[in-house]
């Protein structure tokens, strides 16, 4: 109805002024479903609708891209809640990342080790010797047909390198841990 593209097109505008990124969808010629899948596969976080409930109660729903939840927001609290919900969503988003990141780090000590955790796939943290001929060998020890492995980064907070540590590939002292990998 146009009461309900009115408070569509409010909100929009509310949205774009404070700074954000807003859109309306009123093709009429998709279901919502498909026009719900064609933005969330765009990646947008967040999908707003109103309905005429939504326009008699004077909020939105807002649905979240990233754990699909729903939530009733009304309209004077859009643009606070907005950014608190975007907030959420991005921490939230930087904790399942690193969570999956850190289940795929391994800490090795040896070559042996290396190799094996290398040939699972996993992101590699080594002491190493920083030298870069020692690199160089372990490139041309383990070049393959899925790639040779090489230094991906340095943390720039190291883990503690106990006395005596040596370098996982040349057996060298130990000067720092890094991370190392194939590049896929």
């Amino acid at each position: 109805t146009t009461a309900i593209k009115g408070a569509c097109e409010s909100a929009v505008y509310t949205l774009n002024e404070s700074g954000f990124r807003a859109d309306l969808d009123t093709r009429e010629n998709y279901s919502p479903g498909w026009k719900y899948s064609h933005w969330e596969m765009k990646g947008v976080p967040l999908r707003i609708e109103i309905g005429p409930k939504d326009l008699a109660n004077k909020q939105v729903r807002v649905v979240r891209r990233d754990n699909g939840a729903k939530v009733d927001i009304p309209v004077a609290n859009l643009v606070e809640e907005a950014k608190a919900l975007l907030d959420d969503i991005q921490a939230n988003l930087l904790k399942t990342a690193r969570e999956k990141r850190d289940s795929c780090i391994e800490v090795i000590h040896t070559w042996d080790e290396f190799t094996t955790a290398l040939n699972n796939k996993r992101l590699i943290l080594a002491p190493w010797c920083d030298e870069e001929e020692v690199e160089k060998d372990v490139k041309a020890r383990t070049k393959g047909d899925l790639g040779a492995a090489k230094t991906l980064c340095t943390p720039f907070d190291q883990p503690e390198l106990p006395e005596g540590t040596l370098c996982f590939a040349s057996g060298k002292p130990g000067k720092k841990w890094s991370f190392w990998g194939r590049s896929y």
